[in-house]
């Protein structure tokens, strides 16, 4: 089943809760997260703008209905892509175990598709907690290589920090190989704190509290990102049908 969001307006009825509600569904909001430091927070006027962050990319909740595209996606990436997406070269039945033991009641699954129904990229979400009980997430990401060249490792990235800022986490990991260049910059441009421990690297990141401009941002670019899905699929489905009256024909 897909995940819906909702969430209950009911108490906003002063100007500024109208306001809000205005900014979320005109103006996407830069999801960066604050500086480990005491330098402003993305609230804030003074927080710099991330180049082209007015891109919008439909990145959708995937559900159960969506693991076995998931496991075609993540098989179609090569031997060096699977070693920086896993930390190792995954093997086809390793890809399926890891598939199999996904928890999307737990976890969260972004992903990304083409006009053909083929999920180019996804970002994975894994919520967990310390042993303090202090609720935590780490992030992974993979593209097809194909789809590269168009920031969608960083789309998916700023989804996912909105979504833990919104679910109340504080603190986001990333485990990554050091010579994995690209999830580096993305992860150094936003603040990231590296640990290196031979080959690989630690970031973790430091979350500024949800707002309700990002609780309405996630809501409206989720039923966005739907709603784009499910056009691509009529027209799909019609590409396929006239594709079947015309092939006795040719």
């Amino acid at each position: 089943m897909d995940k819906v969001y909702r969430l209950n307006l009911s108490g906003v009825h002063n100007n500024r809760g109208r306001s809000a509600l205005i900014r979320a569904l005109h103006l996407r909001e830069n999801p960066y997260i604050s500086r480990m430091n005491n330098s402003p927070t993305l609230d804030s006027a003074t927080e710099p703008t991330p180049p082209n962050s007015v891109l919008m990319v439909p990145i959708r909740s995937l559900g159960e209905n969506h693991r076995d595209r998931i496991a075609v996606h993540l098989k179609a990436l090569d031997a060096n892509d699977r070693y920086y997406r896993f930390g190792y070269a995954a093997s086809d039945s390793q890809i399926d175990a890891y598939v199999s033991a996904l928890n999307f009641a737990r976890d969260e699954i972004f992903g990304i598709y083409n006009r053909h129904l083929r999920l180019i990229a996804m970002a994975h979400l894994a919520f967990a907690r310390t042993p303090a009980g202090v609720p935590v997430v780490e992030f992974g990401v993979s593209v097809l290589a194909k789809a590269r060249g168009r920031q969608y490792g960083a789309r998916l990235f700023e989804r996912a920090v909105m979504h833990a800022r919104n679910e109340g986490v504080q603190v986001m990991y990333v485990h990554v190989l050091s010579e994995n260049t690209a999830m580096l910059k993305i992860a150094r441009h936003c603040g990231a704190v590296f640990v290196r421990d031979g080959a690989e690297s630690e970031a973790h990141l430091k979350l500024t509290p949800a707002t309700l401009n990002t609780h309405l941002t996630e809501m409206v670019e989720e039923h966005m990102a739907q709603a784009n899905y499910l056009i691509k699929r009529h027209a799909k489905h019609w590409r396929d049908a006239v594709d079947d009256l015309q092939s006795p024909w040719i």
